[in-house]
């Protein structure tokens, strides 16, 4: 059955992938990003697509483009949140306000547009939001600390936003993909360390030119992946978690062990804390 699907961050990469294979399956699709003539030039003309201006971190932008989406269309669907950027260094070598827009394009930003779309999706009694995680959102990796704190957040968001949400009959799914060759390392969505510590360059040198060397890389199709994330759209109950990729779905099994074990190894000195001791 169609069904209308909106889908941030359209211009490219991935999410370029997910508008034409929605397309091709028949559904409406609202398509945003920030510059529209672009994912316009990048997807063309088709009776079922909506191109819509939306910059992710503007709350204002988002409760337009759903406006938008529901004059055009009438209702709404499925909310994929896919915009993303990925700030890459060292911790200490990555400014207050490069980490604070980390966390404003990865996490407030699928909140401002979500927050617009649940609206509409209460009054239905209907809907499913999807965000894009990583494999990052799991375990943490080295040179990943501003992307990982940015999707650890949506991860912990997105969970604890199912319980809100099934009363109104409205599905949550985090998809965790592992690397994939989705732009995601191009250089107009990867910013570099914007500080310069003696102590971290060789090293910061070194790992940013094994990340540049990746890209367009990876061993990931997005197509299939875009594929693969609108059939768990069309599933009657959805995951809370959809893993993706042959390096992903180990890695994280193997974390699920590890956080076991450490549970395990915490008995000692963690239980029997309840109650003071004479």
């Amino acid at each position: 059955m169609s069904k209308v699907i909106m889908i941030t961050g359209a211009g490219r990469g991935l999410g370029t992938d997910i508008v034409r294979e929605a397309l091709a399956a028949g559904h409406q699709v609202v398509a945003t990003g920030r510059r529209p003539h672009q994912v316009r030039q990048v997807l063309g003309e088709n009776d079922n697509l909506l191109v819509t201006t939306l910059d992710i971190t503007r709350p204002e932008e988002a409760e337009a483009a759903v406006e938008a989406a529901v004059a055009r269309f009438g209702r709404m669907d499925v909310l994929i949140n896919n915009a993303a950027t990925f700030q890459a260094g060292y911790f200490e070598e990555i400014s207050a306000e490069a980490m604070r827009g980390q966390i404003e394009s990865n996490l407030i930003g699928p909140m401002n547009v979500t927050r617009a779309v649940l609206p509409v999706m209460r009054r239905q009694r209907s809907g499913h939001v999807v965000s894009i995680s990583s494999i990052a959102g799991l375990l943490g990796q080295e040179f990943c600390v501003a992307y990982a704190a940015s999707k650890f957040g949506v991860e912990g968001w997105m969970e604890s936003l199912r319980f809100d949400l099934e009363p109104f009959g409205i599905r949550t799914t985090i998809v965790e993909p592992g690397f994939f060759r989705t732009e995601l390392l191009e250089e107009a969505s990867t910013s570099w360390a914007d500080l310069s510590i003696e102590d971290y360059a060789e090293r910061t040198a070194q790992t940013k030119a094994a990340w540049q060397s990746m890209n367009g890389q990876q061993s990931g199709d997005p197509v299939k992946l875009a594929r693969a994330i609108l059939a768990v759209t069309e599933l009657a109950e959805p995951p809370l978690r959809f893993v993706a990729g042959d390096d992903a779905i180990p890695t994280a099994i193997a974390k699920g062990k590890e956080l076991s074990a450490q549970a395990e190894a915490s008995k000692e000195l963690g239980l029997d804390l309840a109650h003071a001791s004479n």
